[in-house]
């Protein structure tokens, strides 16, 4: 009696998909190891490079035979060649962390050991799923990155070169932002959406910030709604903001309730 009042409210669809966790798993793995291998795998020969793509491409296949993709030849295809791009930049963001952050020693720290960099990496592959239109998968590898960071970026945004996240915990970034290059920005920082009774209504429309270029977001900040953030910008900690400000602005949250007191 139980499970058939349970199977009452389950959805009866048709086509519903569902991916191998294993297999997705497995493949964003070796999509990290294939995009970093000289800092994986620093001894690395050729013929491991070869076997790790091979691994990417053979494992990419079978997903796209789960997703049951009619044109899965060029969708491979387009992925596969994307990979190039990702990782130069990465580089971009390797260099960015290196030279914004004093307690980073090595690029391979960086590498190995921020959460920062790996939220971005897995953003990387994601987007480009995304704009293949692989919105399953991408939006997979990006909660796996969220698992295991801290750090929720949605697919669909649309992030450029140089990119520095520093710490990251609780960072939100919103499906249609835009962020441009030489952006940094710190813990619980939320470029999100406004809430709005009627959000269906606003599906597939810009609801999310636009970050232009050289712009810092210090911690707990929160940027609403379809506003833009001029470039070269300084934007305080724990700012609350829902429109938009001129480049070359600094923006802070008043002090004038804070009070310092003997000990």
């Amino acid at each position: 009696m139980v499970l058939e009042e349970l199977e009452k409210y389950f959805h009866k669809e048709e086509g519903i998909l569902r991916l191998d966790e294993t297999l997705v798993c497995s493949f964003t793995q070796n999509m990290r190891i294939l995009l970093m291998l000289d800092y994986e795998r620093p001894n690395y020969q050729k013929e491991d490079l070869m076997e790790v793509y091979a691994k990417v491409s053979r494992k990419f296949n079978k997903i796209l035979d789960e997703l049951k993709i009619d044109d899965k030849e060029e969708k491979k295809e387009a992925f596969l060649n994307s990979i190039p791009e990702m990782r130069r930049n990465l580089n971009t963001t390797i260099e960015a962390i290196l030279q914004g952050d004093p307690a980073a020693i090595s690029k391979q720290q960086i590498v190995l050991d921020y959460p920062g960099f790996e939220a971005i990496l897995y953003h990387r592959v994601a987007h480009q799923l995304h704009i293949l239109g692989l919105p399953l998968l991408a939006r997979y590898i990006s909660e796996y990155a969220h698992h295991r960071t801290g750090i929720d970026i949605n697919p669909g945004a649309s992030i450029g070169d140089y990119f520095f996240i520093d710490h990251g915990t609780g960072i939100v970034i919103g499906e249609t932002c835009i962020i441009g290059n030489h952006v940094k920005i710190y813990q619980g920082v939320t470029l999100g959406a406004k809430s709005l009774a009627k959000g269906r209504e606003l599906v597939g429309k810009k609801r999310h910030p636009t970050i232009e270029d050289h712009v810092t977001i210090y911690a707990n900040a929160a940027i609403l709604g379809d506003t833009t953030i001029g470039h070269d910008s300084t934007i305080g900690g724990d700012v609350y903001l829902t429109h938009s400000i001129p480049p070359h602005s600094v923006v802070i949250q008043s002090d004038k309730d804070l009070k310092i007191l003997d000990k």
